[in-house]
């Protein structure tokens, strides 16, 4: 099961891209003997509201606990039907989002990750206990000038902001920062008051921080009219 990304925030730009590259990916797929598909996913705005190592980690732990970003269950709940009918623990998407569901719902989705966790050699109660993952020093919020709606939230703009910070590497020899990110992310479309916050900036440099600020203020623009987001799933390959 292939996710091919299109978008700003994406290394493919536009679907037309995104669709030739899939082709390819599921050719090369079936001559090696294998039943292949794609879903081709926008990436225009960041998928759920947490970018940086242990923010997305805590935000996948709500995921299974029920709590997860709409957006985010959305496209993760289409490529999990789509691998329970490859792998014939499903018949349909319906069955297969119905068994999605109820393993989220019943717990066990999160003792399976409990379990890899643990197999691992990581501390599990970071699934009770989330505050035991890396925490930056700074938790500074990023404050809506002005009231509106959410035109845009630029996804690329966001990715370099969380990687000055430290959350991504631009040289192979570069240092990872877990703690560091953004989290509490604005989605388009969504209302906004004077002085609510768009986001949250993770930080443990003052100077990274002051440079995401101002790259993240570039990043989410609010307007009088909501923007409008671009359907999230574009197109399937079977």
């Amino acid at each position: 099961v292939l996710d091919v990304k299109f978008g700003r925030g994406a290394f493919m730009k536009d679907r037309a891209a995104a669709q030739r590259l899939a082709e390819v990916l599921v050719t090369v797929g079936r001559a090696g003997g294998k039943e292949v598909r794609a879903l081709l996913t926008a990436m225009d705005q960041p998928l759920g509201r947490a970018v940086g190592n242990a923010l997305e980690v805590a935000e996948a732990i709500a995921c299974l606990q029920g709590r997860g970003p709409a957006d985010l269950m959305e496209v993760t709940n289409a490529l999990g039907a789509l691998m329970l009918i490859l792998g014939g623990v499903a018949t349909d998407e319906a069955e297969a989002m119905r068994k999605l569901a109820k393993v989220v719902a019943d717990g066990s989705a999160l003792a399976k990750l409990r379990q890899i966790i643990t197999a691992q050699g990581g501390d599990a109660r970071v699934i009770e206990e989330p505050s035991r993952l890396p925490r930056a020093r700074w938790q500074v919020p990023l404050l809506a000038t002005r009231g509106g709606f959410v035109q845009d939230v630029d996804a690329m703009g966001v990715a370099l902001a969380a990687e000055g910070l430290g959350a991504g590497r631009t040289r192979a020899e570069d240092r990872i920062d877990p703690a560091v990110g953004v989290d509490g992310l604005a989605k388009i479309g969504e209302p906004i008051k004077p002085g609510a916050p768009l986001c949250v900036i993770h930080a443990n440099d003052e100077a990274a921080l002051a440079e995401a600020r101002t790259m993240l203020g570039a990043a989410l623009v609010v307007g009088d009219t909501p923007g409008v987001a671009a359907p999230l799933i574009a197109g399937r390959l079977s």
